[in-house]
């Protein structure tokens, strides 16, 4: 009798094991140490009639997969762990080989692979999957030479997990999943849509864009990658937005919340101008709720509106450390006390003065006071003034709050308040922390506003406003809500991966990728005008980097070392300067940010306050202030968490969390590893949680004098490290310059990761 297999097109044929051999051998082919008959036998098939071709090679993955870290015993009985990254690649291919076989049938074609592009391209703006402007900037033969650049085998880069993420994540399917666009496929697409503003230059720029991003030396942001050539393409990953003091502000945010959520992006929102509980409402005292009910309301708004069920919205709440909503703030995310004045799905964000950090190093008292009430009594906002410098204009008006005794206020011990905050941290990875001298100090942009908060990651650092309402009127039968409108942020992200490029190459490519940020601007469908109008006014791009650690470990470097340090400066400097240089010479072509002017970039105050002294800064400061700069804020370092497995590297400036482990997700066993862990590097790299924090903080100071926003930098944890440890941490970070902290990640928690600012 035979034993009939069913094909991926629903027809039945006899079993032929040499084509299962055959398969084997191809994915083998060229991988040290991977034998496709030691693969064959590992699988143990056990073909059945009626058997799919496609449970065929679902067998063959696992089994690749399962051989990438097996038991085994040494000479002396013990057991160890023997591992072979190459596996990976195996399990990879056998994946990819379903893809090509699926979006042939899809797509109708017979060859194993690649199909016509030209004929992608129609069928899915067809169906709605593209949009019609890639068709309409694009001609017949400007696509088909573009589908003919694809080069399919940079599909073998990948390892297992990044190309089954991309494919499951932002690989365009049809209604039901079916499968039309191939990995190459989303790479070229992405780079057809960043390239229409190159005009006549266009398919240039798009062979170039495709090559950073096949090649894996960089990665753009995770709704750049999902929604680029699509018909709703919302290219941002984050937004930032200020709350007024009235109901109208704070229902405003909340509306322009769920917009931006809709379409995948995430929300910073500054809600310290809101008054504390039991302040007063037109007069009447004890009248107010405080923050809280209206925190709990953006984060309904954050479960409702869940971005198409692929995932929940993700929201920050950035409150002062003066405000006397301080301790229930600090406890939203925490299990114990009222559960109806928690907020679990909100991330908590503490905005920290220098006064309170020095205070708090002297072990004295620092006072919390009601901003409505600071207002009406002092004349003045608090929160709209910092330290820059020998300029104390925060410190000088909170010290006059303490002194009048009109002002109410709750004075508590410095120590006991970050006490509350560790405590949290410990519990939860938050409250996330904003050093906002520190940032608003380095704003390149001060002339124009201030900086009150920081995005979801707390990678951003921008000016943000307050959107204030005017009036209502009624004009044609219609009614019109008239606003002044404040400056909402946007990030614009994409990152370097240093785990795959040469420095020869880093200005080469960065100039191509503050082109791609910059048209992300100029072509993103922005969800709410505000940030359309903020985004033309500062054209504010995130180039950041991923594999950081992967880099050191490339070079040789030990992460605690001073030849850490010092590669952390001179490739952060590197990557500045060639930032600064690209932004100025597209200034040149396509003209400055309209709020260049009065810029520290124009008076030259940047370059003076990092000490930018040799001849080449000097000469790029003297261009800058001829030419200007096309980007108002340049550099920003996101967490890269989905598109650095995508591009097989470390995730943004961390460390690895662990050199290998087995992960289970739905019943499957996924073994990983460092990004090409081998026997040489083994040591180098040092898991996140072994390493000394402190040389994280020093690297993560000497970077901040280099990035003109800021990074996600997360601090590592474990259960052992004493309260005196971690006081020390915050302390550190804040004496070295470090602008935000993202998690505490304690080693006994397991925390939500924001994928939107992945890039």
């Amino acid at each position: 009798m035979n034993i009939m297999i069913q094909k991926r097109d629903g027809r039945y044929e006899p079993l032929s094991v040499e084509k299962t051999k055959k398969m084997a051998a191809f994915a083998c082919l060229g991988l040290e140490d991977c034998d496709p008959l030691e693969l064959e036998l590992d699988a143990k098939i056990q073909f059945q009639d009626g058997m799919s071709t496609k449970v065929i090679q679902k067998i063959l993955i696992q089994a690749a997969i399962e051989k990438v870290i097996r038991k085994t015993t040494d000479e002396f009985g013990n057991e160890v762990n023997l591992m072979n990254q190459n596996w990976q690649y195996v399990a990879a291919r056998l994946y990819l080989f379903d893809l090509y076989k699926e979006a042939a049938i899809t797509r109708k074609y017979k060859a194993f692979g690649y199909g016509n592009f030209n004929h992608l391209v129609d069928m899915l703006t067809d169906i709605g999957g593209y949009g019609s402007y890639l068709k309409e900037a694009y001609s017949f033969d400007e696509i088909e030479a573009l589908g003919d650049y694809i080069e399919p085998k940079r599909d073998y880069l990948f390892n297992y997990e990044g190309v089954k993420l991309l494919s499951e994540r932002y690989l365009v399917k049809g209604f039901h999943h079916e499968v039309y666009e191939l990995p190459q496929e989303r790479f070229m697409t992405i780079a057809m849509h960043l390239a229409i503003p190159e005009g006549d230059r266009k398919v240039e720029y798009a062979k170039k864009f495709y090559d950073l991003m096949s090649n894996l030396k960089m990665t753009v942001a995770t709704p750049t990658m999902a929604n680029a050539g699509t018909p709703y393409h919302q290219l941002s990953s984050c937004f930032i937005a200020g709350v007024g003091d009235n109901l109208r502000s704070i229902y405003d945010v909340n509306t322009k919340f769920s917009l931006v959520s809709k379409h995948g992006g995430a929300l910073g929102i500054y809600l310290g101008k809101v008054r504390a509980l039991n302040s007063s409402i037109r007069g009447y005292k004890n009248a107010s709720g405080g923050v809280i009910p209206w925190i709990r309301l953006y984060n309904d708004t954050a479960v409702a509106v869940d971005q198409l069920g692929k995932r929940k919205g993700g929201a920050t709440v950035t409150l002062d450390l003066w405000h006397k909503d301080l301790y229930e703030f600090i406890d939203i995310r925490t299990n114990n006390g009222d559960d109806r004045r928690k907020a679990h799905d909100i991330f908590p964000s503490v905005s920290i003065p220098n006064l309170f950090m020095e205070r708090l190093k002297r072990r004295e008292n620092f006072s919390l006071f009601d901003p409505h009430e600071v207002k009406q009594v002092m004349g003045y906002h608090l929160e709209d003034f910092y330290d820059d410098g020998e300029n104390k204009a925060f410190t000088e008006r909170y010290l006059a709050c303490e002194a009048n005794e009109n002002l109410g206020r709750i004075e508590i011990a410095a120590l006991d308040i970050m006490k509350k905050i560790m405590k949290s941290a410990v519990e939860t990875g938050t409250p996330f922390i904003f050093f906002r001298d520190t940032v608003n100090a380095a704003n390149p942009n001060k002339h124009a506003g201030m900086i009150y908060a920081s995005n979801l990651c707390h990678e951003i650092a921008q000016n943000v406003g307050f959107s204030t309402y005017e009036e209502t009127r009624y004009e044609d039968g219609m009614v019109h809500d008239i606003s002044r409108p404040g400056d909402m942020v946007t990030c614009n992200l994409n990152s370097v991966n240093l785990g795959r490029i040469d420095r020869a190459e880093l200005e080469e490519n960065i100039a191509l990728q503050v082109r791609m940020a910059d048209n992300v601007i100029t072509l993103n469908q922005f969800p709410v005008k505000e940030a359309e109008l903020t985004a033309g006014k500062y054209r504010a791009i995130g180039l950041g980097t991923s594999g950081y650690h992967h880099y050191l470990v490339n070079r040789g470097i030990t992460w605690e070392s001073e030849e850490h340090i010092r590669a952390a400066d001179e490739l952060y400097e590197d990557i500045a300067y060639y930032a600064i240089k690209a932004s100025m010479e597209l200034a040149k072509e396509k003209g400055r940010y309209p709020a260049f002017a009065g810029s520290d970039w124009e008076t030259g105050a940047y370059f003076e306050k990092r000490h930018y002294e040799s001849d080449r800064w000097l000469a790029l400061a003297a261009e800058v202030r001829e030419h200007g700069l096309r980007n108002g804020y340049l550099m920003a370092i996101a967490p890269t968490g989905s598109t650095s497995n995508i591009a097989n590297t470390t995730a943004g400036v961390d460390p690895i969390f662990q050199k290998f482990f087995i992960e289970e997700k739905k019943g499957n066993f996924t073994p990983k590893t460092a990004p090409d862990l081998s026997k040489e590097n083994f040591w180098l790299y040092k898991e996140a949680h072994t390493i000394d924090q402190q040389w994280s903080i020093r690297a993560c100071g000497v970077r901040s004098r280099h990035v003109d926003q800021a990074q996600s930098f997360n601090l590592y944890i474990t259960p052992e490290r004493s309260a005196k440890e971690i006081l020390d941490m915050y302390i550190a970070c804040y004496e070295q310059g470090v602008k935000t902290i993202y998690y505490i990640r304690n080693r006994s928690l397991e925390l939500d990761e924001c994928t939107s600012c992945s890039s």
